[in-house]
């Protein structure tokens, strides 16, 4: 029989199998996908590599010992591993001998699935995945990942003023946007940590909120100083998305694109703030082109301008780093033990926001003698 696809069984399998026998290859291969599409792209290429004459299922092989990139992946998968990205890899290695994968061929597959992908693209979605099935699969080869991978260090914070600025802006368009940027900057969260919080995971007699998981997989507890505890408690109740649109308009002009949002109800309008349900979000956005409208709109209503990539809602991790160092007189090691950072290196960059102990000792250096009259004609002749 021709090849075919099989469906996942529940309890045996979550992937597509493909059987049958076509063109002398009898097979019966797992396509290492969940989805019924990516499983019928992946039958379409191994028909093709068998006309070709390159096709060799990892199962036409059990005598060499060979385990193939699908197999390794699968098995990575099934123990816990992120299978996000590997989807277009299996398709370009269905029957690749992970023995065979080396430096060149990673290279290779990266620049092939991504030609106009950034190093930080590639890293994220080819070097990350294949390396840790690899070292799932028990082969610690070391490989170099692209160059620029880090991405760009430099980093952009607020000073006190402007960012006071801009929370007054945030408020002024909608209360509980206000509220959100009000707590990143105080707690140095990422958005969509924010944003996938819970009313009752905010501990208002205790000035904390608990975060189980962050983006480095530990869990952290977030203190929130006296004047958030005081927002929360003053934040007013919602009002229906209509009348925010139409209070935004008139607030902040060119906030709302063609009326975006207009006649949509708003969840628990009405309701007191923290009178919600425990488990409703503590913030009612999601992360899309809408919020971030919000946030460009109240940078402009303030005169603030960033770089493309630093002017988004990461500013707000940037200038908590940046003030915990400068007012909190946190080194690195100090910045690391807040849990916001995993590791000394992370954080180092905001050790350079402030000149160090001894870049101040410039001021120790011989000073001019004998006066410099900068606007003598002589002098500057």
């Amino acid at each position: 029989m021709p090849w075919y696809l099989v469906a996942p069984r529940t309890g045996k399998t979550p992937y597509w199998y493909v059987r049958g026998k076509y063109l002398g290859h009898a097979i019966n291969c797992s396509t290492g996908t969940g989805e019924a599409v990516a499983a019928r792209r992946i039958l379409k290429t191994w028909r093709e590599q068998a006309e070709r004459g390159e096709f060799g299922c990892r199962e036409a092989e059990p005598k060499t010992g060979t385990v193939t990139f699908p197999v390794a992946a699968e098995a990575y998968m099934l123990s816990g591993g992120d299978g996000q990205y590997l989807e277009p890899i299996l398709l370009r290695w269905p029957s690749k001998p992970i023995a065979d994968i080396d430096q060149i061929a990673l290279d290779t597959i990266a620049t092939g699935l991504y030609p106009k992908g950034t190093p930080q693209t590639r890293n994220r979605q080819v070097y990350t995945p294949v390396i840790s099935v690899l070292h799932h699969s028990g082969i610690e080869k070391k490989f170099r990942r692209p160059k620029g991978w880090k991405g760009n260090r430099s980093t952009s914070w607020l000073e006190h003023e402007p960012a006071m600025a801009l929370l007054k802006a945030a408020y002024k368009i909608e209360p509980e946007f206000g509220l959100l940027c009000h707590f990143l900057l105080y707690t140095g969260m990422r958005l969509d940590e924010a944003l996938t919080r819970r009313l009752g995971d905010l501990k208002l007699d205790r000035a904390f909120i608990y975060l189980e998981d962050s983006k480095n997989e530990n869990p952290r507890g977030c203190h929130l100083p006296p004047h958030l505890v005081q927002a929360f408690i003053d934040q007013p109740p919602r009002k229906p998305r209509d009348e925010v649109v139409t209070a935004a308009k008139k607030g902040v002009k060119g906030f709302v694109k063609g009326g975006r949002g207009v006649g949509r109800n708003v969840e628990d309008a009405g309701v007191a703030f923290l009178k919600r349900h425990s488990e409703a979000r503590l913030f009612r956005f999601h992360d899309g082109g809408a919020l971030r409208d919000k946030l460009k709109a109240a940078m402009k209503a303030c005169g603030l301008s960033f770089p493309k990539r630093q002017g988004g809602f990461h500013i707000f991790c940037h200038t908590y780093g940046s003030w915990m160092h400068r007012w909190g007189e946190l080194d690195a090691h100090g910045l690391t033990r807040t849990g916001r950072w995993s590791d000394p290196s992370s954080a180092f960059r905001y050790v350079h926001t402030m000149a160090s102990e001894e870049a101040r000792r410039s001021d120790w250096l011989p000073t001019p003698t004998g006066g410099l009259n900068v606007g003598n004609r002589k002098a500057r002749r």
